[in-house]
């Protein structure tokens, strides 16, 4: 069975029932990423909740495999691969936080006012479990190729910079 990395959209008019979602949500097979983008009836915007499966461990993965690549060179050299493990790690999350940050903000613009945008960032290997979610939250669900929203990001940031 293949798998396939989506953006998972699913549009909410109930804040609560947004939140309810995202709280299930985080049970999803495949979930990577989660977050509610919120537009008020005044469209203001506001992203109220989001969490990232793994948060972390990039960070300290690296930092312990620098610390044993450090070994080598005694107690110092294990205070500095384990820094800069932890410091190549940290950049690694940092830059793939900040990717998901443009992704939501390119998402924004879809969200209406007054309403509520619950993005899943999944690897499904089926899409049951993300339809079940819509279903028993009513509401729909729309599938966007994560490389899609890649390439739309690329472009507002290529605007941007053109700006």
């Amino acid at each position: 069975m293949s798998e396939n990395h989506h953006v998972l959209l699913l549009d909410f008019t109930d804040g609560a029932a947004c939140r309810a979602a995202f709280d299930e949500a985080a049970h999803l097979p495949g979930l990577r990423q989660s977050a509610i983008v919120e537009r008020e009836a005044d469209g203001t915007l506001d992203f109220p909740a989001s969490q990232v499966r793994g948060a972390g461990a990039t960070t300290v993965g690296a930092g312990v495999a620098g610390g044993l690549a450090g070994l080598l060179g005694g107690p110092i050299g294990v205070l500095l691969g384990w820094v800069a493990g932890t410091a190549l790690g940290n950049a690694a999350e940092t830059w793939r936080d900040e990717a998901g940050g443009a992704g939501l903000i390119v998402l924004s613009e879809e969200v209406e006012d007054g309403h509520c945008l619950l993005v899943l960032d999944v690897v499904e290997s089926s899409p049951e479990p993300a339809d079940e979610l819509a279903a028993r939250h009513g509401t729909t669900l729309r599938r966007l190729p994560a490389d899609e929203l890649a390439a739309r990001v690329k472009a507002a940031r290529r605007a941007a910079d053109e700006a």
